[in-house]
């Protein structure tokens, strides 16, 4: 069991992080130069997780400094209850214990998921991909040091160096107590850990979103927010991969080639039904496999449906349960879709490009589940503590 800090000390080591970054930013930047370098994957995807810049490790700064800001999630009473005997009865938030967290690429979540364990109260471990191995180590070695500034043990925070075997092997005999695994990354790793793992898994990383285009949707808002949504950063789990157009859009074609025009100068393969195929450059669908696929590229599937309830059947059908929005200026429909859809974010005119803990103000995320248990979508340091009883009396007896 790890000792308790109290949040004076929690955030005195944020605040020394935050500043080790910043004045070790050469540092990190030439660890990463290094990643950069040795990376030979045509995984573009991962290759811009991999990169890390001067706005990076701006938002690496700025998520610790919100962390600090913001209320301990630990000790908060949630349910309080006096028995007829005098018992009191009183649950309260408590750390998870040791969080374990397994990602690929991204060395900004070496920060962002050892503040949010941190602050919250729990011990982290680590599990980088070999692709960052340098950009990840200097971090860890700020954290250490960040730590040790404040008389901590660097125990709080471990990096496993292991390769898939070792990894393997440590999930299913670990050579300490975890409380909680979250595998951060493609669908493969998901599984991987999920086969492996002895304790209970949260699954994060699996977008798929979709977008519904309804008949009294704005048009010029339609066309910006799917743009947003599918090129502002492919790598991201919350960039869009399908479309939906509703059959009873008036000015269809007008706004198909505005659209398609759009995709096309972001060079965005174009995936259509029988009726969007008809359009130059939009190549019909071949496999209907399709509708389950994250694509993390520069790849869209447009196609049209008769209804709002079809639109909201087939994303609860193929989607990752991420997030999916509505475009439409009828806010009553609107609400239907939102209360419909099963998917732990849902928006109505806005991109799906804000599913993250750092938009949401949580200071950053440990991961974005899409799992209903423990906690759903952005999981920030409030989402990061289990519950605990406690019961005081004075001999009574049952």
């Amino acid at each position: 069991m790890n000792k308790t800090l109290n949040t004076d000390q929690r955030n005195a080591v944020l605040k020394s992080m935050a500043k080790l970054i910043s004045e070790e930013r050469a540092t990190i930047l030439s660890a990463n130069k290094i990643d950069v370098k040795k990376f030979a994957d045509n995984d573009k995807a991962m290759y811009d997780r991999l990169i890390v810049n001067d706005a990076k490790i701006d938002g690496m700064v700025e998520s610790l400094e919100q962390l600090v800001s913001q209320e301990d999630p630990v000790g908060k009473e949630i349910f309080h209850f006096t028995h007829e005997n005098g018992i009191k009865v009183t649950n309260i938030t408590a750390a998870f214990g040791t969080i374990m967290i397994i990602y690929e690429s991204r060395p900004d979540v070496t920060v962002e998921a050892g503040g949010i364990a941190f602050k919250s109260g729990n011990k982290i471990l680590l599990k980088g991909g070999k692709e960052a191995i340098n950009s990840n180590l200097a971090i860890v070695d700020l954290w250490h040091k960040a730590l040790e500034e404040n008389t901590i043990s660097t125990d709080w925070v471990k990096y496993l160096n292991y390769n898939r075997q070792e990894t393997q092997e440590f999930l299913i005999n670990p050579t300490q107590k975890i409380d909680l695994i979250i595998p951060r990354g493609g669908e493969k790793l998901i599984a991987f850990v999920k086969e492996n793992a002895i304790c209970p898994v949260i699954v994060s990383g699996r977008g798929n979103n979709f977008l519904y285009v309804h008949p009294e949707a704005d048009l010029e808002k339609a066309i910006d927010i799917i743009i947003n949504a599918k090129t502002s950063k492919i790598s991201a789990c919350n960039a869009l991969d399908k479309v939906f157009i509703d059959s009873n859009l008036e000015g269809f074609d007008a706004f198909m080639h505005k659209l398609l025009a759009k995709l096309k100068e972001d060079k965005v393969l174009i995936f259509g039904d029988n009726i969007v195929a008809e359009f130059d450059g939009v190549k019909p669908i071949q496999n209907e496999n399709i509708w389950n696929e994250e694509f993390l590229d520069y790849k869209i599937v447009i196609a049209m449906v008769s209804s709002i309830d079809v639109a909201i059947a087939k994303i609860n059908k193929y989607s990752g349960g991420h997030s999916a929005a509505i475009i439409t200026r009828n806010n009553e429909v609107a609400n239907e879709f939102l209360e419909s859809i099963d998917s732990a974010a849902v928006y109505h005119n806005v991109s799906t490009r804000f599913t993250d803990g750092f938009q949401f103000g949580l200071g950053g995320e440990l991961a974005i589940s899409t799992d209903k248990l423990h906690h759903r979508g952005p999981m920030g340091m409030q989402h990061l503590v289990t519950n605990k009883w406690y019961i005081f009396g004075d001999g009574q007896i049952r």
